[in-house]
């Protein structure tokens, strides 16, 4: 480690459980790993987090972490000084890039790094917002479609544009033990020999692009011929959307097929994967998905959209099935082909911890620092 001080600005890392959130916890931990192994110091600021929030938390010391409750001033203020005097700025949100782009305006020396997530960066901006875009000196893309995207928009030298996928969490489960799947099942109310759909996404009008409603239509096809095919969509709703779907699961006639289940908390997540049989999202806007190597590092296989992110997290089809996400008879025949066609999954889980394990992240992002 070459640099002697990087000061990590996020948005929120506690507060909120989303995927963002959680890219940011590992990228802390990594980070603290990075520089603890070569003698730097880290500093974390969050704009939204409380201090109190990261007490005893996992992934890297309380210390090390400082939140201002979204006191804008004091946070933009304290970022900003404490960032003249950083060998590396990283912001992990577009958001922040203002007052990166002022950092960088006072202290050109600072290197400045920039995650790129998703769709938060495909849009072109404008005037001065495509300047500051400029002054990074590093755009850390999650997938090579975010990346392919960003090019595209907004141009500039491609140089500056790597791919740092996402991976696992490295606080998930060790699978170890032969888990009694009917157990499980019955915990939550379904039938041992019930065939098991997953997604877990926020059910938001502006979050349809995840798919749940075109596997519903799937399903709706298949049902005759598989009665005991039940789904789960997994993951906090509004009212409104809510009330949408059902009138489409009723409108299907899929009323006992289908469970809401709602928020599910960190501790009981693990449940729903291992009592699964197929993880399935086709989305078309996802920038990586980082639930799809959580499916898969649970044993589930996974369908995915092949117009987005998805394709990076499944390696191009290597590790799952990629289709035309608004194609509802491919949807259906996947899910089909699934449950007809074994896969083995021990030779998956080899390829999977090869890419997405949190050590080879760890490394990938000591290489860029470097």
């Amino acid at each position: 480690m070459k640099h002697k001080s990087i000061l990590f600005l996020t948005l929120r890392i506690f507060s909120a459980t989303g995927g963002i959130e959680k890219v940011c916890k590992i990228l802390g931990k990594a980070l603290f790993e990075n520089t603890f192994r070569g003698n730097c110091s880290l500093v974390i600021y969050s704009s939204h987090d409380s201090s109190i929030q990261a007490k005893n938390n996992r992934y890297f010391p309380s210390d090390n972490f400082s939140g201002f409750e979204n006191k804008r001033l004091r946070f933009l203020n304290a970022a900003f000084f404490n960032g003249l005097k950083s060998d590396v700025v990283i912001l992990s949100h577009i958001n922040l890039l203002p007052i990166g782009w002022l950092i960088k305006l006072f202290s050109p020396k600072t290197k400045l790094l920039m995650l790129a997530h998703g769709i938060e960066v495909w849009s072109l901006p404008l005037g001065l917002k495509k300047k500051m875009l400029g002054s990074c000196d590093e755009i850390l893309c999650v997938s090579q479609f975010t990346k392919d995207e960003m090019i595209k928009l907004h141009g500039g030298d491609a140089k500056k544009y790597t791919v740092l996928n996402n991976c696992l969490d490295p606080f998930l489960p060790i699978l170890t033990k032969q888990i009694d799947k009917a157990a499980l099942r019955t915990k939550y109310g379904f039938k041992p020999i019930d065939k098991i759909l997953f997604t877990l996404t926020r059910m938001d009008a502006t979050e349809r692009y995840k798919g749940y409603d075109r596997v519903l239509q799937a399903m709706s096809l298949l049902i005759k011929e598989m009665p005991d095919l039940k789904y789960i969509i997994g993951g906090s709703y509004d009212e409104i959307e809510k009330k949408k779907i059902d009138a489409l699961i009723s409108e299907l006639g899929l009323k006992d097929n289908v469970m809401i289940a709602g928020f599910i908390p960190d501790s009981d997540l693990k449940d729903y994967f291992l009592m699964s049989d197929l993880y399935v999202m086709p989305s078309y806007n996802e920038g990586f998905g980082i639930v799809f190597i959580e499916a898969m590092y649970h044993g589930l296989p996974v369908i995915a959209g092949n117009k987005d992110g998805s394709v990076d997290a499944l390696l191009d089809g290597k590790l799952g099935t990629l289709i035309d996400p608004m194609d509802i008879e491919s949807l259906k025949n996947a899910i089909k082909d699934n449950f007809e066609n074994s896969k083995n999954k021990q030779v998956y889980n080899e390829v999977l911890m090869a890419h997405f394990g949190y050590d080879v992240y760890k490394e990938k992002l000591s290489v860029i620092l470097n």
